[in-house]
This record gives structure tokens, sequence and C-alpha cells, in this order.
């Protein structure tokens, strides 16, 4: 483990970081790469940034003003690995609770199209993609929460939710270091 767990391949990358490091809660872990990767895709087309867990390596292809999101989202895959079975069955508690209240939009596309495309079924028997829809949601949250970005297109999750989210993360999440 090491003190500072980013290694920026990437000086302008390490300067629109910094910022954004001073508004999360406190980060430990062994290092993560941090590069700038032009064209990045993934089977959907382009997308703006990419973890790597295996690798502990974070890519970017992002436009500064979108780094902070990005930065923040990509990093909280880390988080979210390593942030253990009972915190991640109470994330999925509070989203079920959000879907029988009847809550509708997310705090980035990412979760919000994984979650258009549930259904019923999936959601009841822990499916994958509801899983991989909690993690999304939980990284756009983290996203939200922590890169300074007070309004954003892609945060449509409304405010009542929001609340119930940031009390989530403020108990479970900021009560504590961050484990990477």
């Amino acid at each position: 483990m090491t003190s500072d767990p980013f290694r920026f391949e990437d000086a302008a990358l390490e300067r629109r970081a910094q910022p954004v490091l001073r508004r999360l809660p406190a980060v430990f872990g062994n290092p993560i790469r941090i590069q700038a990767a032009h064209g990045l895709r993934d089977v959907r087309g382009p997308v703006h940034g990419g973890s790597f867990l295996r690798d502990r390596r974070i890519a970017f292809n992002s436009s500064r003003k979108e780094f902070p999101r990005i930065f923040v989202h990509e990093l909280a895959h880390f988080a979210w690995l390593r942030l253990g079975n009972p915190a991640r069955w109470s994330w999925e508690e509070l989203l079920q609770a959000e879907l029988r209240a009847g809550a509708r939009g997310e705090l980035g596309w990412s979760a919000e199209w994984r979650k258009k495309e549930l259904t019923s079924g999936q959601i009841r028997s822990r499916h994958r993609r509801w899983r991989e829809y909690c993690c999304e949601s939980f990284c756009d949250t983290a996203a939200w929460l922590y890169s300074g970005a007070r309004r954003h297109p892609e945060f449509t999750l409304a405010q009542h939710f929001r609340q119930g989210r940031r009390a989530w993360f403020t108990k479970t999440v900021e009560s504590k270091r961050l484990s990477i």
C-alpha cells in the first residue's frame, strides 16, 4: 500500500485531478495508473473513460469539462470492487426501494440506460444486468457527489432520491477511508 494511490502518466490529467481529489473522502490503496487514451471505445462505441481493474489503470478520452465527473466515476469502480458484500447489498436495497417508489432517471448515462433495460425478473433474481446497474449507479452517484458538477444533463434523478443516496454515501463511504 502507498500513501499516494495515483500514478499519473500525463501532467495535464494530474492538474485536472487535483481539485477533484480534494473533494473525495480519504482514499487509500495500491497505485492506480492514470493515463490519456485517445480513441477509447467499448462495445457500444466511443467512451470518455475506462477502468481496467486487474491492471489497476484508468484511461481517459474526455474533455477538460467532463474530466472531473468521469474521473470520479472511473475511480468509484475500484471502490465498488473493495466495498464488500454487506455495503453492496445495502446499496442494492436502496435502489430497490427507489424503484418501488417509482424513481425514474439517474445520475449518469451509464446507469440510466441499464436501468431502462432492466426487467422485474432480473431485479428479483439479482441477474448480472441488475448487478451491473447497481455498480454503475454507485459510480454515477459518486461522480455526482464528488466531481464538483452542480448540474449536468445526465443528472435526471429526482432530488428526494438524491438525498437518500447522499445519506447512504455519508453513512457507508464517508464514515471511513475509501479503499481502492
